[in-house]
């Protein structure tokens, strides 16, 4: 929240907040310990300017961290070479990498990984107390970072690529990769409490043995009881120890959740990893009031769960009021090789996927699929064929003198500000409820295997290739 040694309990902005009372000591304390243990190999021949993060905070060298994680020697040398004469560049669509790092799963399957929790949205539409509401809508938004800490990567879209959720409280979702270059995602969730919509264009930059992911994009919530419209900025992640050590997230500084509608706001604060994992996780921050009053404190860990409790005006806690959990991660499958979530499992699964999936769906890919059946080799040479019939449709559609048009959503010509550059949004056309509501109502028996559609989201099928 701006810097958190003032003693301040307002927040100004959507990029500044303040943190008095309460929380001001523990901040200063996490502060006091400094950042996670970094180690440069500088001494390392041919690897100058490499630096490895040790998030645990111990004493072993940098050379012993850097041998460990999921590459081997040879393959490791092979793309620090390769890759290090990218540094400072957005590597978001540049580089071709191999499928040892992906997770079977694509970023529009990642972007519905947002739902698993949005029971938190329905209480918020649910709730009379303008800052409970935000309380839990907050909360909400925290509570994909559980999730988003998995050090695999995952597919980037075809364009043209789409994933359909159902059969998850209520909720139907629509995504579809709207561009290639930048690579844009969008999104939109309903049910009887909500409306979710997000443009997500992801901007990166490669620092060697580290890259940050900047969150350009635009995300809006409408609670339908009451109308209010929320829009969520959420902070930076960094991925560490990319190529050699341990890899690892970290998503420090601000989530901010704005009421456009009354003028509320909560500004929580992602602790930086400290010293010996002093702070990892931890999340502190504040609901504000239009006035900029705090109203209710939140604190808690990103990894585990968060609590609430009424404040003053300074920010410290109310007498006769208590901590009280308002969210903890679910239960999690233990040892599972991709770090998922049994809500991961269900998105690759068919047992979310609607009557008459749609053959663009993510679910259909042969080398998400390929990578999931653990087929490296398989998913490799599908990935590259993908990749191929992409470029082809690319030339094709030049040749033709045509543009891309995608079918569930429409560009807009709102361009919206972020922290780290303009974006174009996108908004839902309303035409994927028509096409649900049609095959919802006709005779159409349902397939009796849906992982047998091929895929394709092509616009021009075979003749592109």
């Amino acid at each position: 929240m701006g810097s958190k040694d003032q003693d301040l309990p307002a927040s100004s902005g959507a990029g500044a907040g303040g943190g008095g009372g309460f929380f001001q000591s523990i901040t200063k304390g996490m502060r006091s310990l400094g950042l996670a243990v970094t180690n440069s190999v500088n001494g390392m021949v041919g690897y100058e300017g490499l630096e490895v993060i040790n998030p645990d905070g111990g004493t072993e060298d940098a050379e012993a961290e850097a041998m460990k994680g999921r590459w081997k020697q040879e393959d490791r040398d092979g793309y620090w070479k390769m890759m290090n004469k990218y540094i400072g560049s957005d590597v978001t669509s540049l580089v071709t990498l191999p499928v040892i790092i992906f997770e079977p799963m694509t970023m529009l399957q990642k972007i519905a990984e947002i739902m698993e929790y949005c029971e938190l949205l329905d209480k918020a539409d649910e709730c009379e107390d303008p800052y409970m509401r935000m309380v839990y809508a907050s909360t909400w938004a925290v509570s994909v970072y559980f999730a988003l800490q998995r050090t695999w990567k995952p597919f980037n879209p075809i364009l043209g690529e789409t994933y359909e959720m159902v059969n998850h409280r209520g909720v139907t979702f629509i995504a579809e990769q709207v561009s290639h270059h930048p690579p844009m995602g969008v999104a939109h969730g309903e049910n009887e409490h909500f409306t979710y919509d997000i443009t997500s264009k992801l901007k990166t930059k490669f620092l060697g043995n580290s890259v940050e992911v900047y969150p350009i994009g635009r995300t809006r919530v409408t609670l339908k009881k009451s109308g209010v419209v929320l829009e969520l900025i959420p902070p930076l992640t960094k991925v560490n120890n990319l190529i050699f050590g341990r890899t690892w997230v970290d998503s420090p500084g601000e989530l901010v959740m704005n009421n456009l509608t009354t003028g509320d706001k909560a500004v929580l604060y992602f602790q930086p990893c400290g010293w010996f994992g002093a702070g990892r996780y931890e999340v502190d921050g504040y609901v504000y009031s239009a006035a900029e009053e705090p109203k209710m404190m939140v604190t808690g860990k990103w990894n585990k769960s968060l609590s609430y409790q009424p404040c003053d005006q300074e920010g410290d806690p109310l007498p006769g009021t208590e901590l009280t959990e308002v969210w903890k991660v679910a239960p999690t499958p233990a040892n599972d090789k991709h770090q998922y979530t049994y809500f991961a499992h269900k998105l690759n699964s068919f047992d979310t996927a609607p009557k008459k999936l749609l053959p663009s769906d993510s679910r259909l890919r042969p080398d998400r699929y390929a990578l999931e059946k653990g087929d490296m080799s398989k998913s490799g040479a599908e990935k590259s064929r993908l990749e191929e019939q992409q470029r082809a449709e690319k030339r094709t559609r030049e040749t033709k003198g045509e543009q891309f048009t995608p079918k569930w959503f429409s560009k807009t010509d709102d361009i919206s500000p972020t922290p780290w550059g303009d974006l174009e949004v996108y908004e839902y056309n309303g035409k994927y409820t028509e096409h649900r509501a049609a095959i919802d109502s006709s005779s159409v028996a349902e397939e009796t295997d849906q992982s047998s559609i091929e895929f394709n989201p092509w616009q021009y099928g075979d003749s592109s290739q």
